[in-house]
Parts: C-alpha cells; sequence; structure tokens
C-alpha cells in the first residue's frame, strides 16, 4: 500500500481543510448549461430544418388527379368537361375493373402508377386499349413505355408544342409549371414541349396502340386548366374518342408491395434527408465532445488519508459484505510478501504455490509454532466466523514478529 505522510502541522484529523467550498447552485447549473448548449442548438437547427422542409414540399393528397375529386389537385372539371363533348368517363379504382371497362379504341388514363403491383402492370402491357401515363413511375414507364425514360425534373413557364401531334397542335402553348422531361430512344416516338431538358410530352406505338407519357399533372388537375392551353390538351389527350376509362387505384393491400418498389423508394425524401442530418449532428457533437486521450498525468493528492484509516475504510467493507474469504487471503499474501524476504527467499516465492512447504517449514524452523500451525495460518482456508479471522490475525503478527526477532 503505498501512502502520503501528513505535512508537518496538519494533526491527526484530515476533515480540517481538506477541500474547497461547495459550488453554489448558479455555478452548478452554468456549468451543466455550458456542456449541453452545443447538443441543443443542434437538436433546435434540425427542427428548423424540417419545419422549413415540410413547409417548402408540396403535400401529397389522396385525391390528386381523381376525376371525382372537387378539389384543387382533383380532375373533376376535365372529366365534366369530357362528359359535355360527348366522351363517356369511367372511373375504375383496381386494374381488373379497368381492363373489364376498356376496350379497342378506347383511352385508358393511369393514374398514380407507383400503387401498381407486377399483376396490374402485366394486364395494363396486353390491354388493347391507348394509354395515358400521367407522371408514371419509373418502373411502370419501363414496363409499359420501353425506350422512353426520365431525363430531368425542370421547371418552365408556358411552352409550344413544337411537334405534329394533332393532340398538342390543337392545344397549343401549355403551363406545365414543374414536370419530368422524358428522352424517347426509340424510332417512331414523338416528341412534344421538348427543350435542352427533353420532352414534356411523348407519344409511342406498342402492339398497335398509342402510349402517351405526360410527365406533368398541370393539363388534367382542375386549379390549372385554366392556365394557357391546359384543358384544350388534357381533353385532347384523355377523351379522343367517344369512351374514356380512368384508372384511379387504390393503395395495394397490406403487405403487397407495388410493383418494383422497393422500401428505400417509399420512404418520403424528407425523411430520408432527416436522418441523414441527424446522423450529421450525432457525428458533428461527437468530434465536439471527444477528448484527446494523452499521457497519465500525476497529481497531488487533493486531501492527505493516513495508511490506517485506509486499512480500516476497506476492513469495514469486508465486513459489510461478509467477505472473509477475501479478508483472510489479503490477510495471508501480505504476510507472505513480508515474511519471505526475511527468510533470504526471493520475492516470488511468496505466490508460488511449489515454495509453500518450504516457506512453511523455515518459518517453524524461526518461531514457536508447528508446520501445521504455520501452513494452517498462511495457506489454510477462510475462518467460520469473526472471531476465527481475528484469531489468523494474531496468528500472522506474531508469526512475522517471531521472525523479525530470529
Amino acid at each position: 500500500m503505498v501512502t502520503q505522510a501528513p505535512p508537518a502541522g496538519t494533526g491527526a484529523g484530515t476533515g480540517a481543510g481538506t477541500g474547497a467550498a461547495e459550488p453554489s447552485a448558479r455555478q452548478v447549473a452554468g456549468r451543466r448549461w455550458r456542456a449541453s448548449r452545443g447538443i441543443l442548438a443542434a437538436l433546435l437547427a434540425m427542427a428548423v430544418i424540417a419545419v422549413i422542409l415540410a413547409a417548402l414540399r408540396p403535400s401529397a393528397s389522396a385525391a390528386a388527379l381523381d376525376p371525382e375529386s372537387p378539389r384543387p389537385e382533383g380532375a373533376r372539371a376535365l372529366a365534366a368537361l369530357l362528359e359535355q363533348h360527348g366522351t363517356r368517363v369511367d372511373v375504375a379504382r383496381d386494374t381488373p375493373g379497368a381492363l373489364a371497362a376498356s376496350g379497342p379504341g378506347s383511352t385508358l388514363v393511369v393514374a398514380h402508377s407507383e400503387r401498381l403491383t407486377d399483376r396490374d402492370l402485366a394486364g395494363l402491357r396486353t390491354s388493347p386499349a391507348n394509354l395515358v401515363l400521367v407522371q408514371p413511375s419509373p418502373y411502370a414507364l419501363d414496363e409499359l413505355a420501353p425506350g422512353v425514360d426520365p431525363a430531368a425534373t425542370v421547371f418552365s413557364g408556358v411552352d409550344g408544342p413544337g411537334c405534329a401531334l394533332g393532340a398538342a397542335r390543337l392545344a397549343g402553348p401549355v403551363s406545365f409549371g414543374e414536370s419530368v422531361a422524358y428522352e424517347a430512344g426509340r424510332g417512331g416516338a414523338v416528341s412534344c414541349y421538348a427543350e435542352r431538358d427533353g420532352a414534356r410530352l411523348v407519344q409511342v406505338r406498342e402492339q398497335g396502340r398509342t402510349v402517351t407519357v405526360v410527365g406533368s399533372t398541370a393539363p388534367f388537375v382542375n386549379e390549372r386548366l385554366a392556365d394557357a392551353g391546359n384543358a384544350a390538351l388534357g381533353m385532347n389527350l384523355a377523351g379522343p374518342g367517344d369512351h374514356t376509362v380512368w384508372l384511379m387505384p387504390d393503395l395495394p393491400e397490406p403487405g403487397t408491395a407495388a410493383g418494383g418498389t422497393s422500401l428505400t423508394e417509399l420512404v418520403p425524401f424528407g425523411v430520408k434527408l432527416f436522418f441523414l442530418e441527424l446522423v450529421v449532428a450525432v457525428l458533428l457533437v461527437a468530434l465536439w465532445r471527444a477528448r484527446r486521450l494523452g499521457p497519465v498525468v500525476a497529481e497531488a493528492l487533493p486531501v492527505v488519508v493516513r495508511s490506517a484509516e485506509t486499512v480500516e475504510g476497506r476492513a469495514r467493507l469486508y465486513r459489510a459484505a461478509r467477505a472473509r474469504d477475501r479478508a483472510a487471503d489479503a490477510l495471508q499474501a501480505g504476510a507472505r510478501d513480508r515474511i519471505v524476504p526475511l527468510l533470504g527467499l526471493p520475492r516470488s516465492a511468496a505466490q508460488d504455490p511449489a515454495a509453500a512447504q518450504q516457506i512453511v517449514s523455515a518459518v517453524a524452523q524461526r518461531t514457536s509454532y508447528e508446520e501445521a500451525v504455520v501452513g494452517g495460518a498462511l495457506y489454510g482456508p477462510e475462518p467460520v466466523d469473526d472471531a476465527g479471522l481475528l484469531a489468523l490475525t494474531d496468528v500472522l503478527d506474531d508469526l512475522e514478529r517471531q521472525v523479525r526477532q530470529s
């Protein structure tokens, strides 16, 4: 045991002048604030960014492109215009119903293609009806209009058709707003409202029918029909004949995944960005709070503790835990460490079981105790009670005293 002797004039007690005054409540609160203000600032910044993203990101509605919805994002106005001009509009909420209601010469408008399963897409591939795909998902686009690929998301004003497609020429300039631009990589495709980023409208022929891909909902929804030639383009695309089937698929049943849609694609972009910000914030806080590990610094003891007090404190812990075995082992090991050098043996022999008999014989020769008593004292089992532990202490002290005097 390594202890530090008390300096001169300290007296027997250790209570006087052992430490500084207790910190005040204001000091404690200040330290806690300084330690946590970085984390609070990071959390506040993340909350502000999340609110801004939620405000800027347009909210998707279940009524979007629904021909029975009068809401701004619905398509009831276009359906009413088509019926006024002699085109019957049937609304289907599932693919089998849409396929049963449509036929050769009819037009099948497909909205929310991200809800379609592989079976739905397979049925639409075999349908003889002309398809109008409104902002299709990449997977549905690849299945229903092969060779047409999304190029970019563009923002534009009023654009002229710039193509020979009758539906576009009759409509004239159209205000698409935010839309998806496409590139047609196959011959015979007609690209309209095109710029360097791609075309907002592409029509291809597939198995004796036309497949029209529109990158914006503006020509179909209620709130945008009055802009430029939007209403004319929507009517020309959705109702060129006397029968239109509007497929507005419901959400797939629980446990049924939409065709080609992975779990990552189903997670909204704002959620992905939030978790990315959370990871970055945690890393920054970890770097800020990290401490560089350096060499051990030796410092003076803040208080002086006498060795007798340390021994007494450890003894009380042993007694509270009733650890007579640990206490006996500590007493025997300490006694052997002090006695073995007095016998002229190497210090390593004190904890070497092979040297136990040699140590016992040497101690018995220099004391008044027999080898059996010496062996029991230095290597014996734990005492059965506290009285036995005190008796062991007395025997070990007497053995060490006699060896020192011999």
